[in-house]
């Protein structure tokens, strides 16, 4: 990555928010990190339960397959450079794989970043687009409490993004709302971490069971006489069998062998205490929950809240998708929009294949509305022209 831009500090500030002191009050014109154990987050959530996992690819691969397209003076161009840039941001990444990584940082931390490098053209217009892990960003606020640079650190070592001249930011910060901190987002993976838990916890025990035969644990009851007691000798010899010879999945079903008084009493679990599978599926509704998946989508039995999985997956697009696409695609108009003046970003929802149910009935609705002029029929259905 071209790390040799590293733009001025100062930044003019014609006009600014009067809540803006207090915020520099409480950050005292410190870095911040993400306030969170984000590795935690990613190695508990992300890498070892599979309906987080799930749900983050499901999301950052579906929003990232609608497509992101550019209309420079109201006409929608593929050959306009920003299109360009958008459809190769880098030399490592095609426009979509950018995007999934956007997206899918989003869902984990909270926070995307994306850095435009290179300014080879006269009016400063970035040559490549790159996205940055997000815990190894954080964010510089200035005097007036809003983020005054970027630093991102690998290591010991580590880089100031800053601003540029005229006050562009050659750092796109997107991050989900946080009802508690200025400067950073709040992500899905850390509401769901207590059902992820849960899930993880449900896993563990089950394992733990099928390492043991599956069976409850037990306890060995020797019957003294006359106050007798093991030794501590045969209570070590003892245990030590049980764990090399009768511990195991591989040992189920093996004859104990018992003598001097000992006598082996199960200790049974009622139905109600083994019912683990119902637990894990309300742990695995919860993590859908959070991040916006119908349960339908990811084969997790419970109740039917939607009639099919058509209808499902059309409500994971509307509410999930599709906003998370839109919030993406203005912030890079509102960000990109300075150096490439009189464009926009917009999604492509028409090539979704998943809208396209709605998209047909739209199109049904405005054909049975005869007082309306094809113009009105268009401009209601998103077509331009």
């Amino acid at each position: 990555m071209d790390w040799r831009r590293v733009f001025g500090r100062g930044a003019p500030e014609a006009k600014d928010s009067r809540a803006g002191p207090l915020i520099a009050v409480t950050s005292g014109g410190r870095a911040r990190w993400t306030p969170r154990d984000y590795a935690h987050l990613a190695r508990e959530g992300f890498g070892k339960n599979p309906v987080a996992y799930r749900c983050v690819r499901m999301i950052a691969e579906a929003a990232a397959s609608a497509p992101l397209v550019v209309t420079a003076g109201g006409v929608r161009t593929a050959e306009h450079p920003l299109a360009r840039l958008l459809e190769r941001p880098n030399p490592e990444q095609s426009g979509a794989e950018l995007m999934e990584a956007v997206y899918g940082a989003l869902q984990t931390a909270g926070n995307a970043y994306v850095e435009a490098a290179g300014d080879a053209d006269e009016d400063g217009a970035p040559d490549e687009l790159w996205a940055l892990r997000p815990d190894r960003v954080k964010v510089i606020p200035g005097r007036a409490g809003w983020p005054e640079a970027y630093e991102y650190a690998v290591g010991a070592r580590s880089v100031r993004i800053g601003r540029a001249s005229d006050g562009w930011s050659p750092v796109l910060h997107l991050k989900l709302f946080h009802p508690t901190d200025d400067h950073y987002g709040f992500s899905p993976l850390e509401a769901a971490a207590f059902a992820i838990d849960v899930h993880n916890a449900s896993g563990a025990w089950n394992k733990a069971l099928l390492d043991n035969a599956a069976r409850p644990s037990g306890a060995l009851v020797y019957g003294a006489k006359d106050g007798d007691r093991l030794t501590a000798e045969q209570f070590e010899t003892l245990k030590a069998e049980l764990g090399q010879v009768h511990a195991g999945a591989g040992n189920a079903g093996r004859p104990l062998l018992l003598e001097g008084g000992l006598e082996w009493k199960p200790m049974s679990l009622t139905p109600h205490d083994m019912d683990f599978i119902a637990g894990k599926h309300a742990a695995a509704r919860e993590i859908a929950l959070a991040f916006g998946v119908p349960p339908q989508l990811l084969g997790i039995p419970g109740d039917a809240t939607y009639a099919n999985y058509r209808e499902a997956n059309a409500a994971f697009w509307r509410g999930t998708v599709v906003p998370l696409a839109r919030k993406a695609a203005g912030a890079m108009t509102a960000w990109l929009g300075g150096r490439f003046p009189d464009c926009r970003i917009e999604v492509d929802l028409d090539a979704v294949p998943a809208l396209q149910i709605e998209r047909d009935a739209l199109w049904a609705r405005l054909n049975a509305a005869g007082f309306l002029t094809d113009e009105e029929r268009r401009r209601m259905a998103g077509v331009g022209g």
